[in-house]
């Protein structure tokens, strides 16, 4: 336990800006965090620095960016960025990377920087951390940082929870909407829908039902309640009775199922005895059957 809390001391001197800070940390083995003294802020040349490979934040909002430009035109840079060093008059960026890209709007010739050592997978976790608590990203982009810190930093969820900050629920929940129909994460991504919105959409399995619930808070400006009734009726619906559950379906049941549910674009239940059964098509209003006999033809 004491190793873990050494090493979020040692993230977080390396993750912080203050100006008040004037020493480098060494992080190259996870055991080193004892500060060591260096010199004052760096004044490093715009063109010596280049972008961070593992920026986990996918759009800039141009608008913003160009303020922050003429902010910095008038005030300068009053938050340093903080980089490591590549080589002689090669630098390449840990966080900052909005102050960054301002910065050559505004047409700064060199940036106050913070240096620090670190390798691929240092940089990799830090650059995602620093979003994750500093950047407003949207769920989306949280959802894959996450994901990365995973897979490509070697982190279980609970160990994961204590970087971020958050608990274990919220990291799954943020985890789930990976599962989602790429135009429900789209719109997700592009705040078309919120998180509660997608909450509620992921507890249902099947992905036809997913994509019909979405289009109608797209269409009728679905509140997040109306969502979670909606897909509690679903799912509810879709649930076998006990007396059903004798023997599991035939593959060609579930291939037709499927089929069925695509088609209908809700969840739709076959069973067979063999012999004999039924097709059960759920609607979850008088539109929805309207729109199912409207593909029916009747």
């Amino acid at each position: 336990m004491s190793k873990k809390k050494a090493l979020g001391r040692g993230l977080s001197a390396l993750l912080s800006d203050s100006e008040e800070e004037r020493s480098e940390v060494d992080i190259t083995s996870p055991a080193a965090t004892t500060p060591v003294r260096t010199s004052n802020l760096d004044e490093i040349p715009v063109g010596e620095i280049e972008t961070n490979p593992f920026q986990p934040r996918q759009h800039f909002d141009q608008e913003a960016l160009n303020e922050l430009a003429e902010s910095i035109k008038v005030h300068g840079i009053i938050q340093p960025i903080t980089v490591r060093k590549l080589s002689d008059h090669q630098y390449q960026l840990i966080s900052g990377e909005r102050r960054y890209q301002a910065s050559k709007i505004a047409g700064l010739k060199s940036l106050p920087a913070y240096v620090r050592t670190a390798n691929d997978q240092q940089m990799l976790e830090m650059a995602l951390i620093e979003n994750i608590q500093r950047e407003n990203l949207n769920p989306i982009e949280i959802s894959l940082s996450y994901q990365r810190l995973i897979s490509e930093c070697n982190l279980k969820q609970e160990e994961l929870g204590d970087r971020v900050g958050k608990n274990r629920t919220t990291v799954t929940n943020y985890l789930r909407l990976l599962k989602l129909p790429p135009d429900i994460q789209i719109a997700l991504r592009d705040n078309r829908i919120s998180m509660g919105h997608a909450r509620a959409i992921i507890n249902i399995d099947d992905p036809g039902s997913q994509l019909f619930i979405f289009k109608k808070i797209i269409s009728d400006d679905l509140s997040v309640r109306a969502v979670e009734s909606m897909a509690r009726e679903l799912t509810q619906g879709s649930k076998e009775s006990p007396e059903v559950k004798t023997q599991e379906a035939p593959k060609e049941i579930h291939q037709l199922q499927s089929r069925l549910s695509s088609h209908f674009g809700t969840k739709v239940t076959v069973k067979s005895d063999g012999k004999k059964g039924d097709i059960r098509i759920p609607f979850l209003s008088v539109e929805d059957l309207n729109r199912i006999l409207d593909i029916l033809k009747l």
